[in-house]
């Protein structure tokens, strides 16, 4: 008996990206878009293109940029959003429009002022309208996971009528439960006159931290493609993780569903988007966290001792993580970062590396051991290079019972400024003095610091949220000196809202 396929249908540019303070630039989505297709996703939703220039760009450089994926475009059950989004498409190999409205009656009401049978005929309109532009067209019922399931059943079959090659399903709010969603997909199976012309797609959102086990429902009664982001990043708490569905078919072989991906890539795909978009992956993370195959019990390390299948169902090298890969240190030169960059999906020419390189052998005296999370902050860190205000120095005076003190110096477009300032710690004292050179109303609205691992002398990570002119910005800041960190982050910010 033949396996069935699954696609797989990676949102990780439109709706990953959805993510506060993770937006890519153009350069940086084809990277993750070349990860993506030689990770073996099946379709990339590339972007949103009336939404903005960027993303109409993006689409159109990621069409050129991948070869065998198929690039998708979003756009809402509008005409004008169609038109765009095919001509975002023009130079993609293969490419589908993604069109849809909402059709739960909550969404009808409030959001649309609208009724049932108006809402079926718009539907219906915006695939006919997209199939004069493209033959594979995707339809999405929004909310779905909250439509009564005989409406729903009609809209979908309407719109495969109209020529709809894959329906959508998407638990919008992450509300279902898998029994629910489950027999939501079979429901339609069952019930919807020429549904095998087109394929069911699961589309589930973590809100109450079940989108991968409703992903899961929805494939086995019935759907054949699913929707899903690296790490599980997206709106709110997120999508459905890639990894995870994938382990769980490759494991679970009495399911008969296989898959394109090739999941020894699966850790250095998760690591670069982790990177690039300054979002760290939990530590206790499914498949691709820090410590998905670490052992601290003391009889979980003696079975595992004994034989390492007591406690790990997968083996670490299936998803791309090497028990003996090369150690960094002081003493290790270009070739050997050069060839760990890679291995986490980071190329980068002899002008970068160069610039990395005298970073990471700063880094190297002062930790004892370099693991991948700072050579990826290296690395981001050397996107960071052409901003138009830096840090030029830091000099922080602090103690039990005493003031805190802050004096540094910014680089501003080649002008050196200087400020100091007292403060109720080291890191208020910093950004007061930061405050005092950049001279704006800046409101910090959150402030999150993160160490990569348990090391006294490892980087930290620090995220920020700054309010300005009513906008929000996000700032990214990574160093050794936490309060350098914090600092860069805030440095971060201002230079997008300068920008």
């Amino acid at each position: 008996m033949m396996n069935d396929r699954l696609f797989i249908f990676d949102t990780t540019l439109r709706d990953g990206e959805q993510v506060p303070g993770c937006q890519l630039n153009t350069i940086e989505k084809i990277q993750v878009a070349r990860a993506l297709e030689s990770l073996g996703v099946d379709v990339i939703e590339a972007g949103f293109p009336i939404s903005s220039p960027g993303d109409f760009n993006s689409v159109i450089e990621i069409s050129k940029a991948v070869t065998w994926p198929t690039i998708c475009a979003l756009t809402r059950a509008v005409e004008k959003d169609i038109q765009v989004a095919a001509e975002a498409l023009q130079f993609a190999k293969h490419k589908r429009i993604h069109t849809g409205i909402g059709t739960s009656d909550s969404h009808i009401k409030y959001k649309f002022n609208s009724n049932r049978e108006e809402i079926i005929e718009r539907a219906v309109a915006a695939v006919k309208y997209a199939k004069r532009f493209v033959e594979d067209v995707e339809f999405y019922a929004e909310d779905a996971g909250r439509t009564d399931n005989e409406y729903l059943a009609r809209v979908v079959e309407a719109v495969i009528k109209a020529g709809a090659t894959v329906i959508n399903i998407p638990d919008t709010t992450g509300y279902c439960l898998p029994s629910e969603y489950g027999a939501k997909i079979k429901y339609l199976m069952e019930n919807v006159k020429g549904v095998h012309n087109a394929i069911l797609s699961t589309h589930c959102h973590n809100d109450l931290g079940m989108a991968t086990a409703n992903t899961i429902a929805g494939v086995v009664n019935g759907a054949r493609q699913v929707e899903v982001t690296i790490n599980g990043i997206g709106e709110r708490a997120g999508n459905t993780s890639l990894e995870e569905v994938a382990m769980i078919f490759k494991s679970h072989r009495e399911l008969n569903i296989d898959t394109n991906i090739n999941t020894q890539k699966i850790y250095p795909t998760s690591r670069m988007v982790s990177s690039l978009m300054n979002m760290p992956v939990q530590p206790n993370k499914a498949i691709v966290g820090r410590n998905a195959f670490a052992h601290s019990s003391g009889i979980h390390q003696d079975g595992v001792l004994k034989n390492v299948q007591t406690y790990e169902i997968i083996d670490p090298k299936e998803v791309g993580i090497d028990d003996n890969s090369i150690v960094l240190t002081a003493r290790s030169g270009r070739a050997a970062l050069k060839s760990r960059l890679t291995s986490l999906g980071v190329e980068l020419d002899k002008d970068k590396l160069d610039n990395i390189y005298e970073s990471f052998l700063k880094l190297a005296d002062k930790k004892k051991d370099i693991n991948d999370d700072d050579i990826l902050v290296l690395a981001g860190e050397d996107r960071s290079l052409n901003k138009r205000i830096k840090l030029e120095y830091l000099q922080v005076t602090s103690g039990v019972g005493v003031l805190s003190v802050a004096s540094l110096a910014l680089n501003i477009s080649g002008e050196k400024f200087e400020g100091c300032a007292s403060g109720n710690g080291p890191v208020d004292a910093a950004i007061k003095a930061l405050k005092k050179i950049i001279d704006r109303h800046m409101t910090l609205k959150e402030f999150t610091i993160q160490a990569i691992s348990k090391g006294s002398d490892d980087v930290g990570k620090v995220h920020m949220q700054v309010e300005y002119d009513n906008q929000m910005y996000y700032g990214f800041g990574a160093n050794t000196d936490i309060i350098a960190a914090s600092v860069e982050a805030y440095i971060d910010c201002i230079n997008k809202f300068h920008s």
